[in-house]
């Protein structure tokens, strides 16, 4: 069961994702929110729009945030991903001090919905981020159902 501040970010983060793929981008988004779930920042995939590959919604989110706020402050603060992140923005999420990851969809079953096996790196950011010098708390997938639909009919 996910506690409901979780799941109403998870749903943010899904509603990010729709407006990137509307807006012509891959369908994945993020936010950035503090412990009552209020929402401080929000970050799409820009890969194709940006024609930048690092674009991807949680490495663009941790953009803005280590602009915006102290690592002290980064560091109490929650992202929700609509999909698992990837090695790349699990690498960001670690360097910017954000201590705790909520994602809807998991890798492996984004990457089922693919068929391009060499765009696929398939290494969970649990396992990233286990190798960091301080603890990250995971949760995911959750609400994998309605993130699995932000997919649907894209790849």
């Amino acid at each position: 069961m996910t506690d409901p501040i979780d799941a109403r970010c998870l749903h943010e983060a899904f509603a990010v994702a729709r407006s990137a793929r509307a807006n012509g981008n891959h369908p994945f988004g993020a936010v950035l929110a503090d412990k009552k779930g209020s929402v401080l920042l929000r970050a799409e995939n820009t890969v194709i729009t940006g024609g930048d590959c690092t674009g991807h919604a949680e490495t663009n989110l941790m953009r803005m945030a280590t602009k915006t706020f102290p690592a002290s402050r980064l560091a109490t603060f929650t992202l929700y991903s609509s999909t698992e992140p990837c090695p790349m923005c699990a690498g960001a999420i670690f360097w910017g001090n954000v201590r705790r990851v909520v994602y809807g969809l998991g890798q492996a079953s984004m990457y089922a919905m693919t068929e391009d096996p060499t765009s696929k790196l398939p290494l969970g950011c649990r396992e990233v981020l286990a190798h960091g010098g301080h603890a990250t708390e995971i949760i995911g997938p959750a609400l994998e159902e309605e993130a699995r639909s932000v997919h649907a009919g894209f790849w």
